[in-house]
């Protein structure tokens, strides 16, 4: 957990094989706890030329609606930072299940939509932490939901199913920017103890 950061220069070299890959992510979804174990959490691994489609689709998504000068600047970092990689994993979250939870437990029926985040925020954690661990580096995105339907459509994933984050992976090229200054820890644990 301490080595995991955000890595923003990505190569495509990549020593590990999509099995292995694959395989990490299959161990993640059953290790992962989920909220009242509604295993609400679904992964998509995108490689090589899907990869690449998947980036072309927030580049397009994006065109249309931030000004070309603007444009110029997202285009080098999506392209620098992100496609540039080896490989995305895309979080969802399965609504149709959240929504059944909700009628399961009407008095947490407001917060099953919350516990649903938490459910992918602990698989988010849990992948990034393990490609690092592989040798990848890696960052967390959100172009959701912008980007949800043609995402959709171009994997023909299931309506239900929500976006949630995007995780670009690959030869990590540069290293991290310092970390900046921590809170005091004081500010963010409380400890109380007989």
């Amino acid at each position: 957990m301490e080595h995991r950061r955000s890595i923003y220069t990505l190569g495509c070299k990549c020593n590990v094989s999509v099995e292995q890959i694959a395989d990490l992510l299959e161990r993640t979804i059953l290790a992962v706890p989920s909220a009242f174990n509604g295993q609400t959490t679904r992964i998509v691994l995108l490689m090589g030329a899907h990869h690449y489609d998947f980036w072309e689709i927030v580049k397009h998504t994006l065109a249309e609606r931030i000004p070309p000068a603007a444009m110029a600047k997202t285009r080098e970092k999506i392209d620098a930072s992100f496609q540039s990689g080896c490989g995305t994993v895309l979080f969802f979250e399965e609504h149709k299940i959240v929504e059944q939870q909700q009628r399961d437990f009407p008095i947490y029926a407001e917060a099953m939509p919350i516990y649903s985040q938490h459910t992918s925020a602990m698989h988010q954690f849990a992948v990034w932490c393990l490609l690092e661990d592989m040798g990848f580096g890696a960052s967390l995105q959100h172009y959701n939901p912008l980007i949800d339907s043609r995402v959709a459509e171009r994997w023909s994933l299931p309506p239900s199913w929500r976006l949630v984050a995007q995780m670009p992976f690959g030869t990590p090229l540069s290293k991290p920017e310092p970390r900046q200054q921590h809170l005091p820890l004081s500010e963010r644990l409380l400890i109380f103890s007989d």
